[in-house]
This record gives C-alpha cells, structure tokens and sequence, in this order.
C-alpha cells in the first residue's frame, strides 16, 4: 500500500474572472484566443504553460503542416493559412507549394517538388488520380513563435496571455465547469470564467470531471509514440534527394542503420531551407501524460544524437560531410495521449462513407488514405464532452477512435478544432447559452466570415460553389481501393472492422 500525505485545506485567491478561459496556448488554443476576440469576446485569459505559443509547432518542432489542399481546392484555411500567409513576407520563413500552383500535374514543376515530402499527392492509391502538387508547408518555428505573439497583440484589449501559468484542476459546480486552478511562481491561484477551453492537449482538464475518456496507450499507431525533434545544419537536401533516388537499395540500408544507432527509428526530413533539415523520430509504446516514458524519450533522443549525425556524415558525404547539430527542440514530440469520448466520436466511417454533419465546423483534407486524403467533416460535437456543461476541449486530445485520431490529431486539425471552439464561447457567452445550447448556425456563419471553408453552409455555397463542385466530381475521395473495401465489408458484414495495420 502507497504512502499518501494528507494535504491540508486551504483558501485559493481568485486571480481573475473572465468570459472565455482558454488553457494551453498550443495549435488549439491560440486559435481558440484569437477566433473568440475576432468572434467579438472582449474579456478572455490565455494560460500557456511555456513562455512562447504553438506548443508542439513551435516548441515540439512540427514545422511542417501536411494536406492543407485537395486537388485544386485549398480546404484547410482561416487561421491556418493565415499563419502561412503573414510568414511567406519574412525570407526563408516558409517552404510550400503557393495556393496558386496547388493541383497543379505538370510533370516539370512536380519534379523539384517531390524532394519535399507530401508536397506532391501520392496518386490516388488506386491508380486513378494522377499525381499533383500539394499544399503542404515547411516553415522556422522560431518566425512562428514571433507571429503568433503578434497576432496575440493585435487584439491585446480582448486577451489577456499569462504565460509560465499551468492549469491544474478545474473549478466544478454540479456539471459546470466554473473556471480552473492554474500554478506559477507566484503560487496556486484560480480564474473563474463562464467558458473554458481545454486546449491542454492531453485533456488535462476534462479528465478531472465526468466526461468520460480514453487511452492512446494500447493502441497500434504513429499516435502512440512520441518523439525529441532535433535539427542538422550544413547539410545540402537536394543532394540527399538525388542520392535517394539513385542508390534505393542503400536507403533502405540507411533507414535501418538509423534505427539500430539509435535504437528506435529515426529519419531526416526536409525543412524551411536547403541546408538544414530536421530529424524526426518515433519511440513506441510512450504515453506522453506519463513521466517516465517522457524522461526516457528526452534523454534516450539526446544521447543517441552524435552518434546519428556521425552515421549520416559517414553514410552520405555528398549530402551530411559539414553537417551539424543546429538546435534541438524545447520540448518533448506529443502525438496522442488520453481521447475524448464526446458528443461524437469520430470513426473511420466518418471517411469510407464521407458522412454529413449538421454541426460540421472544420472540412478538412487530412492524411488518410482511405478517402485519398480528400476532405472529411469534423462535428461540433466531437470537441463538446459529455456530462460536463460550458467546458470544449479542441485539439490533438478531441472525441476520436484509436483509429481515425491517428489521421486527425495533426496541426491543420488542432487549428481548425480551435477556432471553433473560440467562436462558440464568444456567440455562447455574448447570448446567454451554453456550450450544448450554442446558435450553431451562427458559429457556423462566423467561421465563414473567418475564410473557413463550410459545406452547405448558404454563406459559404453563395461565395463559392466550387468547393462542393470539387468533391462531388471527385467522388469525395471514395475511389480508392481501401474505400471499396470498407463498403464491401459493411454491405457483408454490417459493420466496418478495419484491421489497421495491414492498412
């Protein structure tokens, strides 16, 4: 039997009292900040636990953002986009196709693009989809980090950021949430608010109240590892790509040379600028809420890194001879830890079957090769908990199943999740409703007016049918052979059990 130390009570000093409490400053909940002051909200706290925004974007270096366009349609935009957008004025800050060259089949100008990886769609995984260029960018994380301050600022009369501030333990009332414990240097403090978003990542708040919750830690997936990104400088990616494409037998040696060097595996990838790129890793079976899987992955990454920059310098002169080690990322790689079990929960059916949703706010291309990457609809719902009343929880940490959170937790996902839930809290709190209670379709019609793409939204179809038009003439992706099979297995069988590692 454990020890335990009783601690004695004590009264909590209320720091502040706000309308919107956004908890995380990550992909989610900077977006869920800025959608709310732009949706009106004009009293709203931002608690991030490290002194910059972005979390795994800029701290975990995930500097790059896959499948922002399907075929000629950019799908993933609003505060996504923007963050590309603004950075494209500053050099070298952005690597990416341009929106205008996006769907674009000329062979001439997919060839320097296909050296980037996801920059160039993969052909329709069933032959009928030729390939094209993709939305997909790379960027310095240390501009992002300055960009989203300014965005921040630039409505300083509407947000108020505490950063070094970690919330704890959220203020429950019978099923309400009423604000969050937060710890500093200054102490153990509380805000009240009348909404608050869980924009923790790993629903470190929701899984202190009722709503019910799961765990990534049994699942086979890319979401059940986690990872320490590092970078290499002096290095020379063209060269490395054209190595690749001409010695395929001695790639595939150096994939697995890399991860018996390191012990787990490990690869370089493209970055923002042809001398460095980034070294991204994935150590299995590591639960990210967990100290000891997070120590050992830190250090275990640390320590393997001479030896892996060693390797590259020995194994690809042309490429790796004056490589070495740029920086290593503040932060530890999260992919996926606890799961919300919300309102809905999103499936792979939500992609084999292209289903509707009445409360649709995200229409996001993702990475899932069952639909061709093309888009797939993110409810409302899948960020509203159960059992818990004014609390939404966007982010890597949202209502999916161990399968379909492996194709939605990424960034564009996390970024769209957050601006919807930030436009809900405003309109909920400027009408006196709650976040089960919330005008939708006003939700709906100001994320419109904030460049996100909506389907059968009248606003959205009025300005621009075309979206509709592309995925109705491209099948909504549903061409491909894993999306064939998954109907086949229903029509059977009833239901889609899909065994995701053969996938």
């Amino acid at each position: 039997m454990s020890k335990i130390y009783q601690e004695p009570s004590q009264n909590i000093s209320i720091q502040a009292e706000c309308d919107i409490l956004v908890v995380g400053g990550g992909a989610a909940g900077h977006s869920a900040a800025v959608a709310a002051a732009r949706a009106g909200a004009k009293n709203i706290i931002l608690l991030e636990r490290y002194g910059y925004m972005g979390g795994d974007v800029t701290g975990g270096y995930v500097i790059m953002v896959p499948n922002l366009s399907w075929y000629n349609k950019s799908f993933v935009r609003g505060l996504q986009e923007e963050w590309f957008s603004r950075m494209e004025k500053i050099p070298d800050a952005v690597r990416a196709p341009s929106l205008d060259k996006i769907g674009c089949t000329d062979p001439a100008l997919l060839h320097p693009w296909r050296a980037i990886h996801d920059c160039v769609s993969r052909g329709g995984y069933g032959g009928s989809k030729p390939s094209c260029l993709v939305r997909a960018v790379y960027f310095e994380p240390n501009q992002l980090k300055i960009e989203l301050d300014k965005m921040l600022l630039e409505h300083k009369d509407a947000i108020q950021v505490m950063c070094h501030s970690w919330g704890t333990k959220p203020i429950i009332e019978g099923n309400t949430i009423k604000g969050v414990i937060y710890e500093s240097k200054e102490g153990r403090k509380a805000i009240l608010a009348k909404m608050v978003i869980d924009a923790t990542g790993d629903g470190d708040l929701y899984s202190q109240t009722d709503a019910p919750f799961e765990s990534m830690a049994d699942k086979v997936t890319r979401a059940n590892t986690t990872a320490l990104v590092w970078r290499i400088g002096g290095i020379n990616w063209d060269a490395y790509y054209e190595w690749q494409q001409l010695h395929p037998n001695e790639m595939a040696a150096l994939r697995e040379g890399l991860q018996k060097v390191a012990g787990f595996r490990c690869l370089p990838l493209a970055g923002n600028q042809n001398d460095m790129c980034w070294v991204n890793n994935w150590h299995p079976n590591r639960d990210c809420t967990c100290v000891k899987d997070q120590t050992e992955t830190e250090m275990n990454t640390r320590n393997t890194m001479r030896d892996v920059l060693s390797y590259l310098q020995e194994a690809v002169p042309i490429a790796f001879r004056n490589a070495y080690l740029y920086d290593i990322a503040p932060q530890l790689g999260t992919r996926c830890s606890r799961r919300l079990v919300g309102e809905y929960v999103m499936t792979t059916n939500d992609f084999a079957f292209a289903k509707q949703h009445d409360d649709v706010v995200a229409w996001h291309s993702t990475i899932c090769q069952v639909n061709d990457c093309g888009p797939v609809e993110i409810p409302y719902r899948s960020i509203l908990p159960q059992k818990v009343e004014n609390l939404l929880c966007p982010g890597r940490h949202f209502s999916a199943d161990g399968i379909a959170i492996d194709w939605l937790n990424l960034i564009p996902q996390c970024v769209g999740m957050g601006q919807a839930a930030g436009v809900a809290a405003a309109v909920a709190v400027s009408e006196g409703t709650t976040a089960h209670t919330v005008n939708i379709r006003k939700v709906q019609d100001i994320l419109v007016d904030q460049d996100v793409p909506l389907p059968r939204n009248a606003k959205f179809e009025a300005k621009d049918p075309s979206y509709r038009e592309c995925v109705e003439e491209h099948q909504y992706g549903l061409y491909t052979d894993k999306a064939r099979l998954a109907k086949e297995q229903v029509e059977k069988t009833g239901e889609l059990n899909l065994d995701f590692q053969k996938w």
